[in-house]
């Protein structure tokens, strides 16, 4: 049913106007509230009843679906995480978090204030399913009943939100990691309520390094601490997971050092790829070609973009800023991805700076020279590359922070692999 027609229905139960009925959906909507949570609330608001008349069907977790309109389910609460949004010009306080039983787990969203916590056994009734990210997920709003189980509910997934930074995904809510602060500066954004100040940075684990922000800045959050931050939310951020430290996070000093890795997660470029974006990661491949677009650039001095016969896409015709970069495509075997450097890394490769590279590129009266000689240097060579790996329907790049031509040697390489055949 589309939203006109929900809006129908609603105005003609209620004898309203359906225009005012729509954008009151409409503002739910784009919440993500579910449906018939919001026709609920939009009900209520102009004094009919909640349409919640119907028996909720009882099931175990692995047989809810997002065609399910409601649903009683008996779970554990593995985790819960609390943070504000904003709809309808107000701010709210949410719960997330997981459920789980025998067959499975499944998120949830609770828009008002349950009395459960983590490792709690409760039966929870009329609560909505909506589809979130290709799975369903619970929403728990004015409807929706919260009880003690009648007996433990035994589940195989662990309760707690403690989480080493290499398993967190987008998503994920109610987590606890234990950091150190590698990188963090405070910035100015525009945020809802106007400039906002946050803190921006990177944190790291014995597994892994992520970035951070603190939409709420702490003073412990500080380069080279080392932290407890409990209940924070992942969030997707250039192809990679985020940490987002709230009003609601509780940051803690640690009395132990957290050490942070001194190289990446070395992994085949297929199976990086695969994981859909990593922020650090180390890829060994050979140089197979540079792609267009690389050697002697222009930027637009207004937002760093790459400037096409004077044009740039967000601010139309500027006065071009000379830098270098390469766009390198990496092959293993396994898969392809494209390494861009950057103009440290470039100089380095191609031997000279952005004034050397303008100087060849007059000489010769064509800025492409400056692309071939890279390609002459690097195609058909192997190279380790460390960086930030993001995946789209383009494709996958890696910003490149380290381009170190290899020097392992292809016959030892060999021998280890035959004698992992041979075992």
């Amino acid at each position: 049913m589309q939203l006109d027609d929900h809006a129908e229905d609603l105005a003609s139960d209620l004898g309203v106007d359906k225009a005012e009925v729509k954008e009151d959906l409409q503002s739910l909507l784009e919440y993500n509230v579910p449906i018939e949570e919001a026709k609920g609330s939009v009900r209520r608001k102009h004094g009919g009843d909640d349409g919640s008349a119907a028996t909720p069907t009882a099931k175990s977790l692995d047989d809810v679906s997002p065609d399910d309109g409601s649903v009683t389910v008996t779970v554990r609460v593995l985790t819960k995480g609390t943070r504000s949004i904003r709809y309808q010009g107000e701010d709210r306080v949410i719960r997330e978090g997981e459920f789980a039983d025998g067959t499975g787990r499944i998120s949830y969203t609770a828009w008002e204030s349950f009395d459960f916590e983590p490792g709690d056994s409760i039966t929870v009734g009329n609560a909505n399913v909506r589809e979130w990210e290709g799975d369903p997920e619970l929403n728990l709003g004015t409807n929706t009943t919260v009880a003690p189980a009648s007996d433990p509910v035994e589940t195989p997934h662990e309760v707690g939100g403690e989480r080493d930074l290499i398993d967190l995904e987008p998503g994920d809510r109610g987590r606890t990691v234990e950091v150190t602060v590698v990188e963090v500066e405070r910035r100015t954004i525009d945020g809802r309520d106007g400039e906002t100040e946050i803190l921006s940075g990177v944190v790291a684990d014995e597994s892994a390094r992520l970035p951070l922000t603190d939409w709420d800045p702490h003073a412990d959050v500080e380069a080279g601490a080392s932290l407890r931050l409990s209940d924070v939310y992942v969030r997707e951020y250039r192809g990679v997971p985020q940490v987002n430290v709230t009003e609601f996070s509780t940051v803690e000093t640690l009395d132990r050092t957290v050490e942070a890795p001194d190289s990446a997660p070395r992994m085949g470029i297929g199976e990086a790829v695969a994981t859909g974006g990593l922020f650090d990661v180390e890829l060994l491949g050979n140089v197979i070609a540079v792609r267009d677009g690389s050697g002697l650039i222009e930027r637009c001095p207004d937002c760093g973009r790459v400037v096409q016969n004077g044009q740039c896409r967000a601010h139309g015709e500027v006065e071009g800023e000379d830098d270098l970069r390469v766009k390198a495509i990496l092959d293993d075997g396994t898969g392809t991805v494209t390494a861009v450097l950057g103009t440290d890394l470039t100089a380095a490769v191609y031997g000279g700076g952005v004034e050397d590279a303008k100087a060849a590129a007059r000489d010769a009266m064509d800025k492409e020279v400056v692309a071939d000689e890279i390609r002459d240097r690097i195609v058909g060579r192997e190279y380790r590359v460390r960086g930030s790996l993001s995946v789209d329907e383009y494709g996958a790049n890696l910003d490149a922070e380290e381009f170190v031509e290899s020097a392992d040697d292809p016959a030892d390489r060999a021998s280890e692999l035959l004698a992992g055949v041979a075992r």
